[in-house]
């Protein structure tokens, strides 16, 4: 038997193990739990914030701050504490831990002080401010 027939005789196996084990359908359920965890506000990361992973943010009050990705998404990051310099910030850096992403281990750097996030959650936009 040819190095080739191995393979397509293993792959064809392999394939046929993962349709009658339920595979399609434990995949499709794995996306559907992502998307509802996505849609309820559940935790979130930003992928590679230290390399323009973060378009744009905006601050709301001294403990809130809106975050919206490369893909134009907006996340909701809560400091750990309030940061009295954030609503008047025209700069921010952001901390990862390790991986480059931004999620709720990462830190907000305001005026050379650092803030800790206390959580990192998919929202919409932010709301739009009031005319005066």
């Amino acid at each position: 038997m040819s190095q080739f027939n191995r393979f397509a005789f293993a792959t064809l196996l392999a394939t046929a193990a993962f349709v009658a084990s339920g595979g399609l359908q434990a995949a499709g359920q794995a996306v559907a739990a992502e998307e509802a965890a996505a849609a309820n506000g559940a935790e979130a990361a930003i992928p590679f914030a230290n390399r323009g992973g973060v378009r744009d943010w905006e601050a709301v009050g001294d403990d809130k701050l809106y975050i919206q990705d490369a893909q134009r998404k907006w996340y909701l990051a809560t400091l750990a504490m309030a940061a009295p310099d954030l609503p008047f910030a025209t700069n921010i850096g952001f901390e990862t831990k390790g991986v480059d992403r931004l999620d709720k281990f990462g830190i907000v750097v305001i005026a050379g002080t650092r803030y800790p996030l206390k959580s990192l959650v998919n929202s919409g936009p932010p709301p739009a401010k009031p005319k005066k």
